[in-house]
């Protein structure tokens, strides 16, 4: 039997949305362990001057607990 946690998170880049998902998937793994699956929960953006300066990604990451 396993046991699954949830952590939800928000990654940031001006680099895109994906971006934005990956970096929080890789900072979750500096401290996380068993990393299996992510849902993405929200897209959001910060715009200055007509233009898309910041993406942002609110995500789930699910691991299993050990034990």
């Amino acid at each position: 039997m396993s046991v699954i946690k949830v952590l939800e998170l928000v990654g940031s880049s001006p680099d895109g949305f994906e971006a934005a998902v990956n970096q929080a998937v890789q900072r979750a793994s500096e401290t996380v362990e068993d990393i299996s699956g992510i849902e993405v929960i929200n897209f959001t953006a910060d715009v200055n001057n007509d233009e898309v300066v910041q993406y942002r990604a609110n995500i789930k990451v699910a691991f299993h607990v050990k034990g």
